[in-house]
């Protein structure tokens, strides 16, 4: 124990060093580290919402667009149905969140019912009249499609506005159909706004070829295509293509996995994706059996491309190319990775708001941390004398390591946060006072300095690592499973207890064997 390696000395040297770099610019005026790589030192910690403000943006999910889309699914469903068991019909629409539909032959009904319970056994079947039907959800059905939009909505934008878990924005429902989104020292709404309210819905249709473009432009739309201007559009903002495309949906972007910005084979900015198992079934099976054909990759409703199918395309991925720069690539593949939302959401209040809490609450848990501080380095140093001031020292490491990593994974710092720090402040000795009691009783034994030394730290080191892992597993489920200032919380302590043990078990003992080698001490100083 005593046989520090140079290899480790090195290493506790530049991990100090790097945290003291880090944690400075969180001191220095703001904008001095302006225009410095991502990679060197100049992030600061993020401070949340309740400590600087942000954004403060209430959105109205367009529940009515949720149920027509569901009911538009169940006509497509039945017209695929009935054409193969070779029902005639007309009519077949949706009007008032009900599908319609008229046989031509009445005498067919109970066999059409008896379809309509294969598609969807919750619908509710309606004759209006002799061979007329109106196929509508319950009451209690149409509030759960209500209600799980909703809270799909929440997921997807959370993870478009914090993707890693550390910005703590706040996005909570509001009654039936809204939702608040305040995120921490977002000064650009707009770009808040371009996150979230992109629907980014992408699916993967078949370009109609049996009819013709012109006739449908002209406004003679076949039953079950539908006509979808191109992304791209020209200086005055008119799509520069239209297309004709089924109104099937072949795949859907709910079986998307993952999305990366890329390049194409021309070095030109594109955006890979990958498919689920069923996904990518379903883009096999598509390509295979249509060889040739355009196939439309649909984004909000607007065709990002439509290319010609060369070959199967099994491997479930694939790649989206177009005129993207490469921020365009990026953004995209943010949106498809936490997915699309179920409906379009609309913007009902849109302002800044300040700090719940503000500059007194950082100044008052400064000065908590400060009063903490003192005191334990007071404690510590007047129950262990030298090596009580090795431990502050260890301890001064510990808070810049909290602050650099805070800094470096830009977590976002809260009240609940500062009582993290606090807390880790008044725990980061323990591991110091277990060592150090445990070579005091050694000592007391009759054994010699050094060997007391060496006999501390292995026999309080077991002890140590089973305390701080309890209590970081504690911290990981507070992570896991709560939100907002909870989480803040759990990031502080986390860190915190990690750093605690890295300095406690590596820093004060390079501090002790340093000292020890030196001065080869005949009595304790303890």
């Amino acid at each position: 124990m005593l046989n520090f390696p140079l290899w480790k000395k090195t290493l506790v040297g530049i991990v100090c060093l790097l945290s003291v770099l880090y944690a400075v610019p969180n001191f220095m005026p703001t904008g001095t580290f302006a225009g410095v790589p991502s990679w060197l030192p100049g992030k600061t910690v993020n401070l949340g919402l309740d400590l600087q403000g942000g954004a403060h943006l209430l959105f109205k999910v367009e529940t009515e667009q949720v149920l027509k889309e569901r009911m538009e699914n169940v006509v497509a469903e039945m017209r695929v149905t009935l054409r193969q068991e070779r029902l005639r019909y007309s009519g077949l629409g949706v009007r008032n969140n009900s599908a319609m539909v008229t046989l031509r032959d009445a005498s067919q009904s109970d066999r059409f019912r008896e379809l309509i319970r294969e598609i969807d056994n919750r619908l509710l079947i309606d004759e209006v009249s002799e061979g007329s039907f109106a196929l509508s959800l319950s009451e209690q059905d149409l509030k759960a499609e209500v209600d799980n939009a909703v809270a799909q909505s929440i997921e997807v934008i959370r993870r478009r506005i914090d993707e890693d878990g550390t910005k703590e924005p706040v996005i909570q429902r509001q009654g039936e159909d809204r939702i608040l989104v305040q995120v921490p020292g977002a000064e650009d709404t707009e770009e808040v706004k371009r996150k979230v309210g992109k629907t980014a819905k992408m699916t993967f249709q078949m370009v109609d070829v049996r009819n013709s473009l012109s006739d449908a432009i002209a406004g003679r739309v076949p039953p079950g295509s539908v006509l979808l201007p191109s992304i791209e559009e020209d200086e005055n903002g008119n799509p520069v293509q239209m297309y004709l495309v089924e109104k099937r949906v072949r795949v859907s972007g709910e079986h998307l996995t993952g999305a990366s910005s890329s390049f194409d084979q021309a070095n030109r900015p594109a955006v890979s994706f990958q498919f689920d198992a069923v996904g990518g079934r379903k883009f096999g099976k598509v390509t295979t059996e249509n060889v040739g054909f355009p196939f439309a990759i649909v984004l909000d409703g607007k065709v990002i491309s439509a290319p010609e199918i060369q070959s199967p395309i099994v491997g479930g991925s694939g790649i989206i190319t177009g005129n993207f720069t490469v921020a365009e690539t990026n953004e995209l593949s943010l949106l498809l990775r936490a997915g699309a939302l179920p409906a379009p959401l609309i913007i009902l209040e849109e302002r800044s708001v300040g700090p719940g809490l503000g500059q007194d609450s950082i100044d008052a848990g400064t000065v908590a941390s400060v009063i903490g501080l003192i005191g334990v380095i007071i404690f510590m140093a007047a129950s262990y004398g030298l090596f009580g001031l090795l431990a502050n020292v260890a301890l001064i490491f510990n808070i810049s390591l909290i602050i650099a990593a805070l800094s470096t994974l830009q977590a976002t710092l809260t009240l609940p946060g500062i009582a993290g720090i606090v807390l880790t402040i008044g725990m980061a000795v323990d591991a110091n006072v277990l060592i150090f009691e445990r070579i005091r009783e050694e000592f007391k034994s009759g054994q010699k300095i050094g060997t007391a030394i060496e006999a501390g730290y292995k026999r309080a080191l077991t002890t140590i690592v089973d305390s701080n892992l309890t209590t970081l597993i504690a911290a990981i489920l507070l992570f896991a499973f709560g939100a907002g200032p909870i989480k803040g919380f759990a990031v502080t302590l986390s860190i915190g207890i990690l750093t605690s043990m890295f300095t406690a078990i590596m820093v004060t003992r390079f501090l002790v064997v340093t000292w020890y080698t030196k001065k080869k001490p005949k009595t304790l100083p303890i």
